[in-house]
């Protein structure tokens, strides 16, 4: 039984992390992402790498099992065992520069209960308020669900149906190193991105899961390319998980003045679906 009216006394609650956004940082999300840019001080950043900035530091022996922080603190101490990152939006303002002090003021906005065809979720809304510098460079919509165990059919891919193949298309191999270096890159603990005998046997998962911001990174990264500028407005929604047995794909195709995005199995359900607009 959850008491959501207890869990609602976080709403309102703020946090607030900064970190020098150094070229040892750029260096490292770049060569992660097989980008060329500059990285010296006062180069513009590239988009999404405010992700990897100022996570939070929480000690090791406060990890619970499954390498997530132990619950409360700043979020809610919701009593269900899954949680992840199930969408966001991004409104992009102004640029990050390398050599700069980017500063992420978080509010809980909302905790909501739901009944959901795999049994009680309960989602979490964060907003982000990040400037460097004291330049307000962007404002970030973050949505988390948490839920129960899965039952054993719920992640099979088969069971879903074909994604479409995009206008442009792109395949990544989510190779073990790809997924450690991202939770390198953002200090996450999170053992289901990295620890495939855990995955396997105590979340009866397949394999690795393809972390949820990396790839809206990806679609982020797909969609300047394409148009040759980020966008100025970006949001996600995930619908079902990627894991480390298949290589996955980057979709696009034009949808008006914007971009919709996806990503899927070569032969697979689409498991983020994605706007750009400029």
């Amino acid at each position: 039984m959850i008491d959501i009216d207890h869990l609602r006394q976080w709403i309102g609650r703020e946090e607030l992390q900064s970190e020098l956004l150094t070229p040892a940082i750029v260096e490292r999300f770049n060569a992660t992402f097989n980008l060329q840019g500059d990285t010296e001080n006062g180069a513009k950043a590239p988009a999404m790498i405010h992700l990897c900035l100022a996570p939070p530091a929480i000690p090791t022996e406060e990890l619970g099992p499954d390498g997530h922080p132990a619950r409360g603190g700043f979020l809610p101490p919701v009593p269900l065992p899954r949680r992840m990152w199930a969408g966001g939006a991004f409104s992009f303002h102004d640029d990050i520069h390398v050599g700069e002090m980017v500063t992420r003021r978080s509010i809980i906005q909302d905790v909501v209960v739901k009944e959901g065809r795999t049994g009680t979720l309960c989602f979490v809304t964060v907003e982000h308020q990040v400037d460097s510098d004291g330049r307000a460079v962007l404002t970030e919509r973050q949505d988390i669900v948490y839920r129960g165990v899965d039952s054993p059919d719920t992640t099979a891919k088969k069971t879903l149906s074909i994604a479409p193949e995009g206008e442009y298309r792109l395949t990544v191999q989510p190779s073990a190193a790809l997924l450690f270096r991202y939770s390198a890159l953002t200090f996450n603990g999170h053992r289901i991105h990295y620890d495939a005998p855990y995955v396997r046997e105590e979340e009866g998962y397949p394999g690795l899961i393809v972390h949820g911001p990396m790839q809206a990174t990806m679609l982020m990264q797909l969609a300047e390319q394409i148009r040759g500028r980020h966008p100025l407005q970006f949001e996600f929604r995930s619908l079902s998980p990627l894991f480390d047995d298949a290589d996955f794909t980057l979709n696009a195709a034009e949808d008006g003045a914007g971009l919709k995005l996806w990503t899927s199995y070569a032969d697979g359900p689409v498991a983020m679906v994605a706007r750009a607009e400029w």
